[in-house]
């Protein structure tokens, strides 16, 4: 899907970003701003220094054992198989456990999607996980274990092969590297913005109808809110009334509504739903707890 300038980014966030549009699963047209090349590369060396620190901590595990009369060529073979497995199961388990997040990922406020909306599969994360041994790891091991001297024409395509496979990410608009465009994903921005008050306070003015329990208000967190926040405050089209009353029967759906909405209720029942899930979240922060979205704790 085509990408446009983010100009909410270049308001809240003083900085200029493009956006990729996504359908959510409530069926609502998204515009999320596209992780720039440099906090990928932030978070991805967040990520190696974590995951050397395991590597180095599982070698000395290993050398221990070396030392203990174990054979040299099975500790050998460990050290190789458990580098392996670490360098994978790295991202494999973090980006299926955290909903497309590794460490490094939620350090830098990023998070890999589907690139055409719903939810993220594990296919895709380990298709993107496999893609980046060949990427970036196995070349650079061959690289580092060349013997000096050992074929100038090796060296340079084996360099020539790191350098552009790590320079795809420039050269297209969603800064897809080739996990990305085998996997069907894409990397995401997701800094915290403050939701605006002058919603909540028409909203609260008029007078609530419906009321929610706290276990209903847990379900969503601040990302499905602010997406709330963007269908409410659209023009009342057809199109846009259509939308609003998919998204009113999703989320009642999701939150186990007992209460029947009327036709033509749709737009207050949101309204209802979105300014008690606004204060829901409000009171949270005061007791240090920030819901990020849906998926977090």
């Amino acid at each position: 899907m085509p990408d446009t300038p983010d100009r909410v980014g270049r308001l809240v966030d003083g900085i200029s970003r493009k956006t990729w549009t996504v359908v959510s699963p409530e069926g609502v047209a998204l515009e999320v701003p596209i992780a720039s090349k440099g906090e990928r590369l932030a978070a991805f060396m967040i990520d190696i220094a974590l995951m050397t620190a395991a590597l180095v901590m599982t070698v000395i595990l290993l050398v221990i054992l070396i030392f203990s009369n174990a054979s040299m060529s099975v500790s050998l073979t460990l050290i190789l198989f458990l580098s392996f497995a670490i360098r994978n199961m790295y991202f494999i388990h973090f980006e299926l456990a955290w909903q497309g997040r590794t460490p490094g990922k939620k350090i830098c406020s990023l998070r890999v999607i589907n690139r055409a909306g719903g939810e993220l599969s594990p296919s895709a994360v380990i298709a993107r996980s496999l893609t980046r041994e060949v990427e970036f790891f196995l070349p650079l091991s061959v690289f580092l274990t060349l013997e000096p001297g050992g074929g100038a024409w090796r060296q340079l395509t084996l360099l020539g092969w790191a350098c552009a496979l790590t320079a795809l990410p420039c050269f297209n608009r969603g800064h897809l590297r080739a996990g990305d465009l085998i996997g069907g994903t894409i990397v995401i921005s997701m800094p915290k913005r403050v939701l605006r008050a002058d919603l909540t306070e028409k909203i609260q003015a008029s007078g609530g109808i419906y009321s929610f329990s706290q276990r209903q208000l847990s379900i969503y967190g601040a990302f499905e809110l602010q997406v709330l926040e963007e269908l409410l405050r659209r023009p009342q089209t057809g199109e846009n009334d259509r939308i609003l009353g998919s998204a009113c029967e999703k989320i009642s759906r999701k939150i186990g509504m007992d209460q029947e909405i009327p036709p033509g209720e749709d737009r207050r029942f949101l309204e209802d739903f979105y300014a008690a899930e606004r204060e829901a979240l409000e009171r949270g922060q005061l007791f240090g707890h920030y819901k990020a979205d849906k998926t977090a704790d």
